[in-house]
C-alpha cells in the first residue's frame, strides 16, 4: 500500500516533471513567436524582446504568478535575506547552435565553483561519467555564461533543490544547444534518490534535454534517474546551500524563487 508520504513525495515529482515540461513548451512557442514576429517588423527589436519575455513568463510556476500578484502579502512572510547585494555586471545572452567540441581531459579532476552572493560552492565533477556534461560547463563557464545570473529556483517540499544556470531567470533559458543525459546509473543515485550533496542537471523530462541548467540537492530527494548528476557539493558548500533553503521560498507552497538573493558573481571550472 501507498503511505501517504510516498504518495505525497510522488505528486511533487510528478510536479517537478511537468513544470519542466510547460516552461521547455513556452521557450518553443516563444521562439516559433519571435520568428514570426522578426519577418513581418524586422528591425522592431524591443518589441520582439517584450513579447518574448511576457509570453515566457505567462507560462511560468503558476505559484510565482500568485506570489507577484500580491508581493506586499508575500514579502511580510519572507524570512531575512542571508545574502549579499551582487556584483555589477550583466548577464551574457550568447547562444550556440552546437554543442562545443570535446576539449576537457576526461581523466583529468575539474572543480565547478560558484561565487555566489551567499558563499563560494564549490563542486567536484564528474569528468570521468559525465564528459559531455562536465566539457559543457567548461565551455560556459569560460564564456561567462553563467557569470551575474540568478539562482531562480527552490524547491522545500516533496523535493529539495536549488535550480541554477538560466541567463533569463525565468527556468526557460538556456545555451541554445543540448546535451546527452550521461552517468543515470551512478553507484549513488539508490532507490530513486538524489542524495544530498548532489548536482545534476535540469530537463524537459525528455531524454537528451539538457542545457544549462542545473540544480544542487540539499537533503535527499526522491527523483526518477533522469537527470545526470555530475558533480558532488563540498562539505564547506553545503553549508552556503543550506543557508539559502532556510530563508525559504518566496511562494509559501514549496516551490518558487527563493527568499534569498542567490547570484553567481562568478563561475569557474578548474582543472587538478
Amino acid at each position: 500500500m501507498v503511505t501517504q508520504e510516498q504518495r505525497k513525495r510522488q505528486l511533487a515529482r510528478e510536479k517537478f516533471l511537468r513544470q519542466q515540461q510547460r516552461r521547455t513548451e513556452a521557450r518553443r512557442k516563444a521562439r516559433l513567436r519571435n520568428s514570426v514576429i522578426g519577418s513581418v517588423l524586422g528591425v522592431i527589436l524591443v518589441g520582439s524582446l517584450a513579447l518574448y519575455t511576457s509570453g515566457v513568463l505567462k507560462d511560468d510556476d503558476k505559484a510565482n504568478a500568485s506570489a507577484e500578484a500580491t508581493p506586499s502579502a508575500q514579502a511580510s512572510k519572507k524570512a531575512p535575506d542571508p545574502c549579499e547585494k551582487p556584483a555589477a555586471g550583466k548577464v551574457r545572452t550568447e547562444t550556440w547552435k552546437k554543442e562545443p567540441a570535446m576539449t576537457i581531459d576526461k581523466s583529468a579532476k575539474y572543480t565547478f565553483d560558484l561565487a555566489t552572493t551567499c558563499g563560494t560552492i564549490d563542486i567536484a565533477l564528474k569528468a570521468s561519467a559525465a564528459p559531455h556534461t562536465v566539457n559543457s560547463f567548461d565551455f560556459l563557464a569560460g564564456k561567462g555564461f553563467f557569470d551575474h545570473t540568478k539562482c531562480h529556483r527552490l524547491t522545500t517540499n516533496g523535493i529539495y533543490v536549488l535550480q541554477c544556470g538560466d541567463p533569463t531567470g525565468s527556468g526557460s533559458g538556456g545555451p541554445g544547444y543540448t546535451i546527452p543525459d550521461e552517468n543515470l546509473k551512478d553507484k549513488s543515485l539508490k532507490a530513486n534518490t538524489y542524495p544530498a550533496g548532489t548536482v545534476a542537471m535540469a530537463n524537459t523530462g525528455q531524454a537528451h534535454t539538457g542545457g544549462s541548467q542545473f540544480f544542487l540537492v540539499y537533503q535527499d530527494s526522491q527523483l526518477p534517474p533522469s537527470y545526470t548528476p555530475f558533480g558532488t557539493i563540498s562539505e564547506s558548500g553545503m553549508k552556503v546551500l543550506k543557508k539559502i533553503a532556510a530563508a525559504g521560498e518566496s511562494t509559501g507552497a514549496g516551490d518558487g524563487a527563493p527568499n534569498a538573493t542567490v547570484v553567481i558573481n562568478k563561475a569557474t571550472v578548474t582543472k587538478s
